[in-house]
């Protein structure tokens, strides 16, 4: 018998926010994020040092896939960010940088974390509070009879991901298939809650971006030879339509647990032929047209179906007998025994599409929830972040939908909020001192430290060492290049603010970010405005950008209210 090892006792480091080791961490963490931040972000490549596939991007969500952390308070960071990405698709390195600022930010003051955590709640109420009222600056409502907004807003999803490697003209032309695709989506009628359909990407990777189209129906790939058999038995009108998810190979390895028992002298594969034969006369003698399979066709049913000119698709897989049943209108069948008539469905009609050098059987639905993009680019590692990039441009739209405003982009949100917060606790700071049981000078300390970390988040969409300024009427973000002369008219080196809705010819004073000057009411800016420059405008999703405000604060809470770290190390 081996001998047992003793227990280790459990590892407890106190305080590790102090640690030099973890704010280490934290600090190439921040820097890991803020790099890929904005449309001039940096590309990360990550793999695995023993081999695998190479992954180059700039998303949040395909960063936190592949990043392994092994620190609880890094866990803590990353875990939070991995949540509101798969919840909202969006905003997910604004979250990570935004946290990560108020971390940082909040150590230098030295305050209790008590007095932090109430007084970074309470300006975070303040937030949410404007952004939602009817004179925020930098909120916008979305008129969903006209599509420049929601235009605005897919380009700027799709601009902000330099891995994609669109040109202007391609990123034009795939934000007006991401919009017409979630358009497709939504059904004609109506009534108080609005069921969505839903989109399959395809996949057509080696050609050119523009050459990506969006179908309504559904593209099953299949071979050229199949594509050729299917020619000559086309048939006019609708399609009634039977869908398999049980296998039809008349493989026995679907029979699940227990004994199969077989009289003497009986074949066991003619007898399942000859039930699946069986299936065929009953799918023949119901006019059944079509008939779609999950799995495979046995060779035999194949052929006794073509003779009596039904269509028999096979392997269409799992990812599209959901989208199937829903175009149909079928339930999916999963036994060889008899079917009953009320499992059929319909569509349409079909055809057989080529692109590039790809066959599809394209099914057309008799109502159009359901639609196809067929997505195109160069490259294997550009698709991949394409597709990622359409998925959280159509998830957005949905958010959207659901809540019909866009925050204005490009930085001026993030300033704009900071310039309100401190008019806020600078000309009302009675109630706060009031509620939160704090003292003036700390109260002006968190606010300097939140509105900081705001103006930070803005800051790191500039890349190139160029100057961030803001202008003090509206709270925008205006960057400049690096190298401009220190003394100038500003309005002369200007051109529009991040989000595109100023431009420098108004009678504009500006102030480097950062820089000491005295708090001021940003002007808000009106929706007709907004309106009328809307090709033009930066845009970001209002219910993502609500939510990553709050989680970067409250994740910020929770990390500077950490005392201990108890480690099991057995």
């Amino acid at each position: 018998m081996s001998r047992l090892e003793a227990k280790k006792p459990s590892l407890c480091k106190s305080e590790p926010l102090t640690s030099e080791r973890v704010r280490a961490t934290l600090s190439v963490l921040k820097g890991i994020v803020t790099s890929c931040y904005g449309p001039s972000g940096r590309l990360k490549q990550l793999h695995n040092g023993l081999g695998g596939c190479v992954c180059t991007t700039s998303q949040s969500s395909a960063l936190l896939a592949n990043l392994s952390v092994t620190h609880p308070i890094l866990k803590i960071l990353t875990t939070a960010m991995q949540n509101h990405v798969s919840c909202f698709s969006d905003c997910g390195l604004f979250t990570a940088i935004l946290c990560c600022n108020l971390i940082e930010n909040v150590q230098r003051i030295g305050l209790t974390p008590t007095t932090v955590m109430k007084l970074n709640k309470h300006l975070l109420r303040l937030c949410i509070s404007y952004l939602k009222s009817e004179v925020c600056g930098c909120r916008i409502p979305v008129d969903f009879s006209s599509t420049q907004i929601l235009l605005c807003l897919v380009r700027s999803i799709l601009t902000s991901k330099p891995a994609c490697m669109l040109t202007r003209k391609e990123i034009d032309h795939v934000s007006a298939l991401i919009l017409r695709t979630f358009l497709l989506t939504i059904p004609e009628n109506t009534e108080d809650h609005i069921i969505l359909g839903k989109s399959i990407i395809v996949p057509l990777k080696g050609q050119r971006v523009i050459d990506s189209t969006v179908l309504p129906g559904i593209l099953i790939e299949m071979s050229e030879i199949q594509f050729v058999k299917l020619l000559p038995v086309k048939k006019p009108g609708s399609l009634k339509v039977a869908l398999f998810c049980a296998s039809l190979s008349g493989d026995l390895s679907d029979t699940g647990e227990g004994t199969v028992v077989v009289s003497y002298g009986v074949s066991l594969e003619n007898a399942v032929l000859d039930q699946l034969l069986n299936l065929g006369r009953q799918l023949v003698s119901d006019h059944v047209d079509l008939v779609m399979c999950q799995k495979v066709i046995h060779p035999s049913l194949k052929q006794f179906l073509s003779m009596h000119h039904v269509i028999a698709i096979d392997r269409v897989g799992v990812a599209l007998m959901e989208p199937l049943s829903k175009v149909t209108g079928t339930r999916p069948i999963g036994s060889l025994g008899s079917v009953s008539p009320s499992t059929y469905g319909s569509v349409k009609d079909w055809c057989t599409a080529k692109f590039g050098f790809k066959h599809f059987f394209h099914l057309i639905p008799n109502e159009a929830t359901v639609c196809s993009l067929l997505l195109c680019n160069r490259s294997d590692t550009a698709w991949d972040e394409l597709k990622v990039t359409c998925q959280t441009a159509l998830h957005v739209l949905q958010l959207t939908l659901k809540e019909p405003s866009v925050l204005l982009g490009g930085g001026c949100t993030e300033t704009h909020l900071a310039a309100y917060i401190r008019h806020k606790t600078c000309n009302e700071p009675e109630s706060i001192l009031k509620d939160e049981g704090c003292t003036q000078t700390e109260l002006q300390l968190i606010t300097e430290a939140f509105c900081s970390a705001l103006e930070s988040l803005a800051g790191s969409l500039e890349h190139d060492g160029g100057e961030i300024l803001t202008d003090l009427k509206y709270g925008h973000f205006w960057s400049v290049q690096a190298d401009s002369p220190s003394i100038v008219n500003w309005s002369n080196l200007l051109s529009r603010c991040g989000c595109g809705l100023r431009n420098s010819q108004e009678e504009l004073s500006w102030s480097f970010l950062r820089s000491t000057c005295h708090p001021f009411a940003p002007q808000t800016c009106l929706p007709h405005e907004a309106a009328g420059s809307a090709n033009n405008l930066t845009l970001d999703c209002f219910t993502a950008k609500l939510n990553g405000l709050q989680v970067a604060v409250e994740t910020a809470n929770l990390i500077l209210d950490l005392s201990y770290v108890i480690e099991d190390k057995n």
